[in-house]
């Protein structure tokens, strides 16, 4: 996907006199010790407020900007109920590294003490430039789960333990289904050589031990929506008809030409081909539901490879 310029100056100083007008912005909210309250938490993309909802049960109100599997983080425009969601809340959740520069300058616009904010890239130690699809990583989505957990707790000292016991059965219950497939694949098919249309699975590859081949300059270019180089078409189209990889992973989502032609080349070829997504798909799913029907397919694909089903 495209990762676009940031707006102009003067549209960055609309939202931050929006911001300020809307006097909600007043940093961490004053609680009464040993009082119990709501959290309001606004995320910028569903695949982290899916997270955040689940870990916060009752005593948080979830709202993600980014919820439709159509919308393009990349590219989204901000408005102004955005940018009053932003204010009133009381925890922020931002991708960062590049991804939703609209809500990193959203934050940033606001002059006020502004509400707390968990910035994945900033959590991990990650810039722009670096591969931004963190919720692809398993070790990464554990990090946030722990940063989310400690952001509950500042804001809302009362129920600590509530949001430490939401944590754990997040963790050891809602994430089995998912971590039980990416133990089931890197057991059968660790190795297994793999061809991907971009760097969203370049994220999860390395967890799966699956051999990832694909020229890491074409995973950018598409993610990024700058052009391939023919060098990488060619060793990508070399792969394919030379039967070098066994099955092809690509973004539904984001379907280029070329991406296209990989599919229809791996077809040919009898190659299993499997699908994955951006966002959450359906809409409806929580991220681990999501994921896990992803490996799942992934596992059959694989299946299909390892028995002479390309």
């Amino acid at each position: 996907m495209r990762l676009c310029p940031r707006p102009a100056l003067p549209v960055v100083a609309a939202v931050a006199g929006l911001l300020v007008l809307t006097g909600c912005a007043t940093g961490l909210p004053s609680t009464v010790p040993g009082q119990s309250k709501v959290l309001s938490v606004v995320a910028a993309e569903n695949v982290w407020g899916s997270i955040a909802a689940q870990l916060g049960g009752r005593q948080v109100r979830v709202r993600s900007i980014i919820a439709s599997p159509a919308a393009d983080p990349h590219s989204y425009e901000a408005t102004a109920s955005d940018a009053r969601a932003f204010a009133a809340a009381d925890l922020v959740v931002v991708n960062g590294i590049g991804y939703d520069t609209w809500a990193s300058q959203l934050v940033a616009a606001d002059a006020s003490p502004g509400p707390l904010t968990l910035t994945v890239g900033t959590l991990l130690g990650l810039g722009d430039g670096q591969n931004p699809h963190r919720w692809y990583n398993p070790t990464d989505v554990d990090r946030v789960v722990g940063a989310l957990v400690a952001d509950y707790q500042r804001l809302d000292p009362a129920d600590s333990a509530y949001f430490a016991s939401r944590a754990e059965n997040f963790r050891t219950v809602a994430l089995a289904p998912y971590h039980a497939v990416i133990g089931q694949i890197r057991a059968r098919y660790a190795g297994t050589p793999v061809g991907a249309s971009e760097s969203i699975f370049a994220m999860l590859s390395p967890a799966l031990g699956l051999n990832l081949l694909t020229p890491s300059g074409f995973l950018r270019a598409v993610s990024e929506g700058t052009d391939p180089t023919a060098a990488d078409k060619a060793t990508i189209d070399a792969q394919i008809s030379g039967r070098q990889i066994a099955v092809y992973v690509y973004n539904s989502q984001n379907q280029t030409p070329d991406v296209r032609a990989q599919i229809d080349q791996a077809a040919a070829a009898h190659i299993p081909v499997t699908a994955v997504t951006e966002t959450l798909s359906p809409a409806s799913a929580t991220w681990q539901q999501w994921q896990t029907s992803q490996l799942v397919a992934l596992r059959d694909a694989l299946a299909a490879a390892a028995t002479g089903g390309r």
